[in-house]
């Protein structure tokens, strides 16, 4: 399967929020494989002992809406350091005038990754998210469908790709839950269960300030084709060029 935008670079649950507007996320994505394929296949390199770094850029635009791009690295014994690919991805989202008692928003995905990591090098992914804070409670589902555009012809179709996270707020700072990732196959005709991708993920996430997104956890596949064991860490920061403008211009701040 395709499958490349969650394939052991960007291991993330989406949130239906969007970036506000005049404000810039910027993300590391670091992922170690501890426990990973161990030859070359199709001409694609092992994931084992293979350092993924990521880092996501993402604008806010609207309200409603944000552009994000991707440039993907990997670092592995007796192959150096190698740029991966890139990716850009566009996501709108309900407004909150809707009032819709879940969040919901709508990422495509779009872009390149080089042979040597991907059997599909062009590929698009449409990522529909659905979630829910209530109390301490948060839970998010993201039934995604990835399609190689240039590839394998396997990869030319449809594959299901969904990821799921549940968690609870331990304290005002502290979150920690279950997250899930899977790759189920082709739409059309579903692999069996063993030879699906199926991956869990016990994860904390750091509520240490809203500037900041921070997670990781610890990554067991329980299946055999998909990756055995593996670290993630989320770092991320966002800048507000909007009280930045207020600051340097006197007309733009608030009131005493």
């Amino acid at each position: 399967m395709s499958g490349f935008a969650q394939d052991n670079y960007e291991i993330q649950v989406y949130p239906s929020e969007t970036v506000a507007p005049k404000t810039t996320m910027l993300e590391l994505h670091s992922n170690f494989t501890f426990q990973g394929s161990k030859e070359t296949i199709d001409g694609v390199f092992p994931s084992e002992h293979a350092l993924h770094e990521t880092i996501e850029i993402t604008q806010g635009l609207t309200s409603w809406s944000e552009i994000g791009f991707y440039i993907f690295t990997c670092a592995r014994n007796g192959q150096g350091w190698d740029w991966v690919g890139d990716h850009i991805r566009p996501r709108v989202r309900a407004p909150e005038s809707w009032h819709w008692p879940v969040g919901a928003s709508l990422s495509i995905e779009f872009g390149y990754q080089r042979a040597q990591y991907s059997t599909s090098t062009w590929n698009i992914e449409i990522r529909p998210i659905v979630d829910k804070q209530k109390g301490r409670l948060y839970w998010s589902v993201n039934p995604a469908f990835d399609r190689g555009i240039v590839g394998l012809p396997s990869d030319q179709q449809w594959n299901f790709e969904p990821d799921a996270k549940i968690s609870w707020d331990f304290t005002p700072r502290v979150a920690f839950g279950l997250e899930y990732y899977g790759g189920w196959g082709p739409v059309s005709n579903l692999y069996p269960v063993t030879l699906q991708s199926q991956q869990f993920v016990p994860a904390f996430d750091l509520n240490v300030s809203p500037k900041w997104e921070i997670n990781f956890g610890l990554g067991v596949g329980v299946t055999a084709g998909t990756d055995h064991m593996l670290f993630k860490v989320i770092l991320g920061r966002r800048f507000d060029w909007s009280k930045r403008h207020a600051d340097s211009d006197p007309s733009l701040r608030p009131p005493p």
